[in-house]
């Protein structure tokens, strides 16, 4: 079976925890999302491309997350959502995914 791409995971973690947090109205459930996501993720880059890598796209994670804020009042909350949620996968795609395991 396929692994799914640890960029694809930390995209999802933070388009899903924002929906979950929108939808639920409830703002700790999406952070537990977000949280959980950012984990997996970070396992994955570990595991790909090592410590540093995966401390530097972990940071870039939590960046995206805290700069999503702003960037919404600009351009909506879903496209400030969207973008970073690419930013941070492309990055993830340079830096880690495309080496494999």
């Amino acid at each position: 079976m396929a692994e799914v791409p640890a960029g694809l995971v930390a995209a999802g973690g933070l388009v899903g925890g924002y929906g979950v947090a929108r939808w639920t109205k409830r703002r700790p459930l999406g952070g537990v999302a977000l949280a959980a996501a950012g984990a997996v993720a970070a396992k994955g880059w570990r595991e790909k491309a090592g410590n540093g890598t995966a401390a530097a796209l972990g940071g870039l994670y939590v960046a995206a997350f805290a700069g999503s804020h702003p960037l919404a009042k600009k351009v909506g909350a879903w496209p400030s959502v969207f973008g970073v949620a690419g930013a941070v996968a492309a990055a993830s795609w340079v830096l880690a995914d495309r080496h494999g395991a």
